[in-house]
């Protein structure tokens, strides 16, 4: 009897190494693949998206926040997120990653709480990068770095905590008012993107903008890149399920069903308005999709995922097109329209898809999202959407101010005519003589 009991015992721990060996593995692919998002996925996109003379210097934008963020992350950020606080922010109980060992955590009971962590980094890599879109060649690269390590400790750090950190404000175990935010809808997305929004208006349009065409240098590069952000969009989304298990499975198919419908509804939206549909639109759409599926894609059924995908695809092109066009404001690169509205529209559609089947998040047999009966669901998403907002309008327009009056924020009006990779870097992406053969 004792030797059946201890077999038995020593099968259910093998059993339990088996899964955390599964989990951490899965994990640990998804924190490169988020890591992906931003390098190659996120330089190649926008890096083809700017005039040929800011090619390097946009690039440059997001290869700082990789290695900014990274050691931000490991000094502070992660303990302010993460750390147990208030129903704001958290503490500095992890500073320096006290107590973050490779044993695991309340977060993710079935991996090291360094894969957590390094998991949940490549997230505040890419977050602030996504907000250089909106002021691509314009601002100084000083400004930028001291602008988005700030950023990301006013902005981003407490948005991370009330959405997702332990007593957070919006956390759907146990905050005063629970918002469903799979993997970002409003602490990615919804942040950088308003943000991106707020600084557009306060550096002004660029030199020329719209009198002068500015087209992409190369859609080549910007397809190549949209690309590797799609394939890394499952570690982003899937990976948020903090496991190997079956709620990975319904994220990775939701989040390609979304990307697929918002890439044919944005082609289609431009092909009847233009009389032509462009690859720079079908990427655009797709990325929009993957936007709007992230606060949902733990949450809905893959049906489901396919009208997130479609209406927020729909939506983002009229905001490009139409919105953009009515204001004249100077999103360079549409960061604004894409991660801002697309953040905005997938959040409150999450509460309106969400359902019990995919997630009992408030336990077994309750009502989740309008899907299942609960509308309060999208008045909580509302008033998430709308902090999101006031936090990052506020937070945004109170460092530009503080950066631009102590550095400066924008390029001279010769340098920005010289372009950021020469005046900023002193470097060519393309040598002259090279691009005239």
């Amino acid at each position: 009897m004792a030797a059946l009991e201890k077999q038995n015992a020593d099968l259910q721990t093998a059993i339990a190494n088996a899964q955390m060996a599964g989990d951490n593995g899965w994990m640990l692919v998804s924190s490169a693949l988020v890591l992906m998002m931003s390098a190659p996925g996120l330089i190649l996109f926008y890096g083809g998206l700017v005039r040929r003379k800011n090619v390097l210097g946009t690039m440059m934008q997001t290869m700082a926040m990789m290695g900014i963020i990274t050691v931000l992350w490991g000094l502070v950020l992660y303990s302010l997120a993460f750390g147990h606080g208030n129903s704001v922010i958290g503490s500095f109980e992890h500073v320096f990653l006290k107590g973050v060992g490779l044993a695991p955590s309340p977060y993710a009971p079935t991996i090291p709480e360094q894969t957590f962590m390094v998991f949940q980094m490549m997230f505040a890599i890419i977050t602030p990068a996504l907000i250089t879109g909106a002021f691509a060649e314009r601002m100084k690269f000083s400004a930028t770095c001291v602008f988005l390590t700030l950023w990301s400790i006013v902005v981003y750090a407490p948005m991370a905590h009330m959405v997702w950190g332990a007593g957070g404000l919006l956390n759907i175990s146990g905050g005063r008012i629970p918002c469903l935010d799979f993997a970002g809808g409003t602490v990615v997305h919804i942040t950088s993107g308003v943000s991106a929004l707020i600084t557009a208006l306060y550096l002004g349009k660029r030199i020329g903008y719209p009198r002068e065409a500015m087209p992409p240098h190369s859609v080549v590069l910007s397809c190549i890149g949209a690309g590797l952000l799609w394939v890394g969009w499952f570690g982003f989304n899937a990976g948020s399920a903090l496991n190997a298990g079956t709620l990975a499975t319904s994220a990775f198919v939701t989040t390609h069903f979304a990307a697929a419908a918002a890439a044919s509804g944005w082609t289609l939206a431009e092909w009847l308005k233009t009389g032509k549909p462009t690859a720079l639109g079908a990427i655009s759409g797709a990325v929009a999709g993957l936007v709007g599926i992230t606060p949902a894609s733990g949450f809905v059924t893959p049906m489901a995922a396919l009208w997130i995908g479609l209406i927020v695809g729909v939506f983002c092109f009229l905001m490009v097109f139409f919105v953009k066009a009515k204001f004249g404001y100077d999103d360079s690169l549409d960061a604004f329209g894409v991660h801002g509205a697309g953040g905005t529209m997938g959040a409150i559609l999450t509460g309106v898809f969400a359902t019990v089947v995919i997630n009992p998040a408030y336990g077994a047999g309750k009502a989740v999202g309008l899907a299942d009966g609960n509308v309060h669901q999208v008045v909580n998403q509302l008033i998430g959407v709308a902090i999101a907002w006031g936090v990052s309008i506020v937070g945004t327009l109170i460092l530009l101010f503080v950066v631009d009056k102590t550095i400066g924020l924008r390029v001279s009006a010769a340098d920005e005519a010289e372009g950021l990779d020469l005046s900023q870097h002193g470097e060519e992406g393309y040598h002259s003589e090279l691009v005239a053969h």
